[in-house]
Formats: C-alpha cells, structure tokens, sequence
C-alpha cells in the first residue's frame, strides 16, 4: 500500500512565466502594498467585463466584506446551497447573519430555484448562488426571483472560472460576485481570491474594509472604515496576472483531460455525458466529480476512495454539506435531502493537466474493479 499518492488530486499548472513574474516581485523593493495587486485588479475586471474587481486573501474573506459593504446585521437572513468545495458561505456564520440551507437541484448541483423561494421571509436581504463545480447556476430566473423578493443577489463564482451561462461569463450575475483562487481552481495564487462589482460605492466600501493603503495610513476619514487586513500581496497578484495571461490554455488543457477522462469511463454500465443545462453555454469544470448509481451507498462511496488511495491515487468526496456540519446542525439547520442523496455518491477524481492518458486509464480501471469488489457492480449514472 502507498503512504503517498502517486497521482495526486490536484497539481498547479505553473510555467516559466508564473516564475519569471513571482521572481521580479522578490527582487523589488515591495512583495505587498506595491502595484501589481492594482495590476491584477484591473486586469480581472477587463477579463469579466466589470466595473470593480477587489482583490482579497480569500473568497470567504471576500464574502465576509460583501456583508459588510452590505451592511447587514444580525437576524439578517442569508438563503444558501450547503453542497460546495469552497464553502464561502461559512462567512455568514464569522459575521453573525443566519444562513438558511435551500437543497439543490438534482442534474446541476445549484441552488434549487424553488427550494429557495420557498424560504423568503422579512428576514431575507440576500440569496448566496454558486457556480458549483463549475456548472452556472440558472442566473436569469435567479435574478427575476431576487429581485421580485426585494433581496441581493449574491454570485459564487470561486468553482467556475472561464464557465458561462447564456453566452456570458460567470462572475456578472450578482450584485456581487466572489472568486477564490487556491487549489484546485483553474486559476491559482497560491490563496487569495476577488470580490467584482459595478457598484462603485461598494466597490470603494470593500477596497477600506479589505486593508488601508500606504497613502491611507493616516488618513482621518479612511479611519472610519477599520480594515480587516484582508487584502492580497504582490507575490499572489503576479503569480494571479500571469496565470490570467495563459487561462485560456490552461483551461485548454483541462477539457482535454476530461474527455480522456470520459473515453475511458464509457466502459461502465449506464454512463452519460456530464450534465449541462442548456443555458450553461460552457462549462469548466472545477473537479472532475464521478455520480455513482442508486446501488451504492455513502459506505460503499467511501470504500472505492479507499481503494483508490491504496493504489497511490488521491480521491475524495466531493463535500461535506454545510448544513450536516456539526456547527450548522446544532443550531437547527433545514435539512436538505437532494444534497444529502447526491453528496452521498459522489466522489471526485485527480483532475489537473499533468495527467496522462495512461494514468487516467489506470485511475477508471482501478474504480471499477473497486465498485465491483464492494459489491454494487460496475455501474455509473
């Protein structure tokens, strides 16, 4: 058995651009407080087509901000999915706001629509909707929903970069939209993330609550926004400007991966392609997430992770959702029963462009015989 996975669940597509940029940064006289966050910002915000992109330590750090900007208060309700990687959403709970779990829909992964309109009461001033595993989420209804209700709307866009929904990009379908850029994105700073925006009061609420400038620091009015000290170096900027020069080709290469991926998964029973929504005009994929079939169990799930890992690949389940988690579930969380059902059979497999078609081929092999041993049959839905 391996100590060590031989084929690893994430691994950075870093080139010699990334380490040129990250090298001149060290050799300057500034690695924080310099101009290359300014640089990334701006950038980011071209590449999205908005008007504001803040630049922060984390997405939810940069969630937490968008509260305050907000200024919401406590008693405030904030309806959310509870399946995701990131987990941004836990930023409710440092700011003192209630999250309130609607469950998913069953093919995408996102919010379920009626799920949260179900839950809008006087209290709600926001709805949080992600990009979950890279699949947008159904934006216009969302929208239309959100504004009928009179509340925000608030994107998570930290799974999706480079997916779009109608056409567009994700990222410009909340009033604001929160990116996060530590592994396994597509986009890495190593940590790090970006809060967008068109508004430019709250823009500039963000950038005082985020850190205080050089030129700020002695400023009285600047003063009567205390930051959080929540901003983002210049080593991450650079190493960010130059991963946002060559995301095309890196996400590129990650659809390569996947359809290698899919060529060798046909060899289950009842595989079908990923599911895309017909408005989810493209889709990357933030991990590569295998649905296993209503034979299997969360335990049986667990086992092939297991199997999988003593033969040297790393694997795992997609999440833990939220509102299972012992902090949420102490305090009466809803229950959420299609994310329970989905969470229970997924798992996910080593997804970076490092892979090889020989070690994907292993990777399905060795799944496979695994469903088999732990006796549900080699089927996949």
């Amino acid at each position: 058995m391996s100590s060590e996975p031989l084929i690893l669940l994430s691994d950075p597509d870093i080139g010699r651009p990334e380490l040129e940029m990250v090298e001149e940064v060290l050799r300057s006289e500034r690695v924080s407080a310099g101009a290359q966050v300014a640089a990334f910002e701006a950038a980011f915000a071209e590449y999205l087509g908005r008007r504001h992109a803040v630049a922060v330590a984390s997405g939810t750090l940069g969630l937490l901000l968008c509260l305050r900007a907000y200024e919401l208060r406590e008693g405030d309700e904030v309806i959310l999915s509870p399946y995701s990687w990131r987990q941004i959403g836990h930023a409710l709970a440092w700011y003192g706001v209630q999250p309130v779990f609607a469950d998913i829909d069953y093919y995408s992964g996102t919010l379920s629509l009626k799920g949260a309109g179900r839950l809008v009461t006087e209290k709600t001033r926001a709805i949080l909707a992600g990009n979950t595993k890279g699949h947008p989420a159904a934006w216009s209804a969302l929208r239309e929903q959100a504004d009928a209700a009179g509340v925000l709307l608030l994107e998570d866009s930290s799974e999706a970069i480079g997916s779009r929904y109608q056409e567009r990009l994700v990222g410009n379908f909340g009033d604001c939209a929160i990116f996060d850029f530590s592994q396994p994105s597509a986009l890495l700073c190593g940590d790090g993330g970006m809060v967008v925006t068109d508004d430019d009061e709250v823009a500039s609420r963000l950038r005082q609550y985020a850190s205080r400038s050089i030129a700020e620091r002695i400023s009285v009015v600047a003063a009567a926004r205390p930051p959080l000290q929540a901003g983002m170096s210049d080593l991450q900027a650079a190493l960010g400007l130059a991963q946002l020069a060559r995301l095309d080709g890196i996400l590129a290469r990650r659809r390569q991966i996947e359809a290698l991926y899919y060529e060798h998964m046909k060899s289950f029973e009842g595989i079908k392609d990923p599911y895309r929504a017909p408005e989810a005009t493209e889709v990357h994929w933030f991990v590569y997430e295998v649905h296993l079939g209503t034979r299997f169990s969360r335990s049986s799930r667990d086992a092939i992770v297991e199997d999988l890992r003593a033969q040297g690949i790393e694997a795992a389940s997609y999440c833990q959702p939220m509102h299972l988690q012992s902090y949420y579930r102490e305090r009466g969380a809803n229950r959420c029963p299609t994310a329970e059902r989905v969470a229970d059979r997924t798992l996910v497999l080593p997804f970076h462009p490092r892979l090889d078609e020989e070690e994907i081929a292993f990777i399905i092999e060795t799944m496979k015989e695994s469903s088999v041993h732990v006796g549900a049959g080699a089927a996949i839905y």
